[in-house]
């Protein structure tokens, strides 16, 4: 069964529970899924749900990739599948996919998403979307050995890299992911 609006909500307000102050940048979501949209489908251009994974290895460097149609260095992550039954889950499978690290070398260091980040994507002609937002739910996985990026998905990941914590931009998520991490 695909993931639904119920069990997104219900993950948004765990979220919202142990980050209030967020709850003003999560109104558009919240006015989505009140007004019946869905918010699991490609095609809700005002926002969809994206699932990221926040990988840390042994040394605490965080995985990047470079996504090819953006060309910039993300986390990695993507759109959901009908086959994905938990945000969690979504997020593990995009890890694998991306990457090739196997599901089993990794364990989710926390059950819910440590952030959720709501961003723009610029119009895509060749897909026929037009600008839009993703609602990234991200979800930090620490690996279980020393783990070595296997086979890049190329249609979407040109390459990939180990960074230190205090290389990503955003300050509340390098908090949060030190947290998580000690």
């Amino acid at each position: 069964m695909a993931i639904t609006a119920d069990h997104i909500r219900t993950t948004l307000t765990i979220y919202l529970d142990a980050h209030p102050e967020e709850k003003a940048d999560l109104v558009p979501v919240l006015d989505i899924l009140d007004t019946g949209g869905d918010i699991t489908s490609r095609t809700e251009f005002r926002g969809h749900v994206t699932a990221g994974a926040i990988l840390a290895d042994t040394d605490g460097r965080i995985l990047h990739i470079h996504h090819r149609a953006l060309d910039r260095w993300l986390l990695p992550g993507g759109h959901l599948e009908t086959s994905d039954k938990t945000l969690l889950g979504a997020a593990l499978r995009e890890l694998a996919e991306e990457t090739g690290i196997p599901t089993d070398a990794v364990n989710p260091a926390e059950e819910h998403p440590i952030h959720i980040d709501v961003h723009p994507i610029p119009a895509n002609t060749a897909k026929g979307e037009p600008e839009h937002r993703h609602v990234d739910f991200r979800f930090i996985f620490r690996t279980t050995t020393t783990t070595d990026v296997r086979q890049l998905q190329t249609e979407e990941v040109t390459d990939a890299t180990w960074r230190k914590l205090d290389s990503l931009g955003d300050a509340t998520l390098r908090q949060r992911i030190a947290a998580a991490l000690r």
